[in-house]
């Protein structure tokens, strides 16, 4: 009996160094978090972003942008989401990367890894679209934005699904909200369209059209940064913001 205890436990031992190792090829032993930086936080955006979960630029600050992709990856992998980057998520995004390479985009300008070598710190952007967009929204961006606004809106008239997208912009230009559209979309709990996988959706030109219209200036919510609809509302919370006016089935709150 002695002896079997010793073999399990011995090669349950080998089972944890071999995975922790793994994952320390390239990260540390630290715990990532927002407002964490340095060369782990370039190797998180670097392997996020190959996936395609962070569209951002790879500048090792752990912003809001990155919390956002650490929290919708932690949810597409069956992870807890609270946007903080321990041993699991570590070991698990490395198994999903495991051909991943750095390039020259995903290192800091003039070394091989590390801290950036200015004092300041460097804020999380997007590709610059043309002067027409000015927000500077990617493209990437507006197509998460036409995602949402067709699977929270696409039975609402066009007003409504107009209004959804201004909704998301007002967050972004918000500092109560992360400072891009994909950070605000996934921001947990936000939007019903991401809890049920409708954020998958192909959108249609309609939506594509009311993205664009609601950057051009149109916002028929009036700046407002919520809107629900009474008849599927399950939070308290939301029955509590002041109501402004209602669009088709939603109520927009500020």
């Amino acid at each position: 009996m002695i002896l079997t205890v010793c073999v399990v436990f011995g090669l349950l031992g080998l089972y944890t160094i071999q995975h922790s190792t793994q994952s320390k090829e390239t990260f540390s032993s630290a715990i990532l978090k927002q407002g964490s930086s340095g060369k782990d936080i370039y190797e998180l955006q670097g392997r996020l972003k190959a996936l395609g979960f962070y569209n951002g630029k790879v500048d090792g600050q752990f912003g809001a942008t990155t919390k956002s992709a650490v929290t919708w990856f932690q949810w597409k992998f069956g992870m807890k989401s609270d946007g903080v980057v321990g041993a699991k998520t570590k070991l698990k995004l490395w198994n999903a990367t495991k051909n991943w390479k750095p390039t020259a985009a995903d290192l800091p300008q003039g070394s091989g890894g590390g801290a950036p070598a200015s004092g300041a710190k460097p804020k999380e952007s997007e590709s610059k679209l043309p002067a027409s967009n000015n927000m500077g929204i990617s493209e990437k961006e507006l197509k998460i934005m036409a995602n949402a606004v067709y699977g929270e809106s696409r039975g609402e008239p066009y007003e409504g699904q107009v209004a959804v997208a201004a909704v998301i912009l007002n967050r972004v230009k918000s500092s109560q909200f992360p400072n891009t559209p994909t950070g605000v979309i996934y921001q947990p709990g936000a939007f019903t369209a991401v809890a049920d996988g409708q954020i998958n959706l192909e959108p249609n030109d309609k939506a594509k059209k009311a993205v664009k219209d609601a950057l051009s200036g149109w916002d028929p919510s009036d700046g407002c940064l919520y809107y629900f609809n009474p008849e599927t509302a399950t939070s308290k919370w939301i029955w509590s913001r002041p109501q402004y006016k209602t669009i088709g089935k939603h109520i927009f709150c500020r």
